[in-house]
């Protein structure tokens, strides 16, 4: 395999000037440049990119933990993420983990093993503790509000716009409120929770286990929430649940069902999705596009920060 002393020979110049020409310098006469640039041609010289990245000490590669590639959550912030990282000439290595910790700590491997420059973790399993603990090899952004630790963050405020919703809901004349969640763990769900015991404590409502329903992520399981509440002898009146895809599944399964909505159950969707503004469901604007790409720059910039990025409500006819 050819390499620069090789090329250097061929060329009748020094390793030096080879260099100089493959990383185009400036201070190469064009002379010499012609030379090195036909022994490159006749030798079918191509770069070791693994000694570039040796001796440059990046890879222009960041790695991006995700639990599910399918799910418009997360592809909504990877479009963020892409966006950036063609604007910035970075490329992307996925490591989708079904909330597996072994895959979120080969990702983390990786980035101790110098293979990538960075990390960002959209969603998490493993302990905060053993993210701390790789810091010392690169940038880690997790997006979860946890200021005031030592990983950069962007992030929604959950409990403040789940409370805002809730209050919504009561106001609208509902006291019998439940909510669907992907899964219990993880931050965003305990700022969820938390607003929620806050919310039925301050109006002085029953806390029912039941109205807490998991596991719910795609437009199939919004079937499955509608046959457990139509099985409960007191159901819940509302519902906010955090994929607008369930809620269209919800929606989709109450018309085929013959529920009115509003009427006899409103709905709260979170990210306003397309489909959404399609069904008309009433929804949570989450900027996750936006979010996307604020950790992008943050892993590249790898300056310890705290992003929160604003929720809205968006009202249309399911509640």
């Amino acid at each position: 395999m050819t390499n620069i002393k090789d090329l250097a020979k061929m060329a009748g110049v020094s390793v030096t000037t080879v260099s100089r020409v493959l990383n185009n310098h400036p201070y190469v006469s064009e002379e010499k440049k012609n030379a090195v640039l036909e022994a490159v041609k006749i030798s079918n010289y191509h770069k070791n990119i693994n000694a570039v990245h040796l001796s440059t000490g990046k890879t222009s590669l960041m790695g991006v933990v995700l639990p599910f590639s399918d799910h418009p959550y997360f592809a909504l912030l990877l479009k963020g993420i892409a966006k950036k990282a063609l604007e910035y000439n970075y490329k992307l290595v996925l490591f989708q983990t079904d909330y597996t910790e072994s895959r979120e700590l080969e990702a983390l491997q990786m980035l101790k093993q110098k293979q990538i420059d960075s990390l960002i973790i959209c969603s998490r399993t493993c302990d905060l503790s053993t993210i701390e603990e790789h810091l010392p090899y690169g940038p880690i952004v997790l997006c979860e509000n946890i200021k005031g630790n030592k990983v950069s963050t962007t992030f929604v405020n959950h409990y403040k716009i789940f409370l805002e919703a809730l209050e919504y809901l009561y106001h609208k004349g509902h006291n019998k409120i439940g909510y669907c969640i992907g899964r219990r763990s993880g931050t965003n769900s305990r700022e969820r929770e938390s607003a929620y015991r806050d919310f039925v404590k301050k109006y002085n409502l029953p806390y029912k286990s039941d109205y807490v329903m998991d596991e719910c992520y795609y437009f199939e399981d919004g079937e499955k929430v509608i046959k457990q509440i139509q099985e409960m002898d007191t159901p819940p009146s509302a519902l906010l649940v955090t994929s607008d895809q369930v809620a269209a599944g919800m929606v989709t399964c109450c018309k085929n069902r013959r529920i009115s909505i509003p009427d006899e159950l409103a709905i709260i969707g979170f990210d306003n999705q397309p489909i959404a503004k399609m069904m008309n469901i009433t929804t949570i604007e989450i900027p996750l596009e936006d979010m996307g790409k604020n950790l992008f720059l943050q892993a590249v910039n790898g300056e310890l920060s705290d992003e929160e990025l604003p929720a809205k409500l968006i009202e249309r006819g399911t509640v």
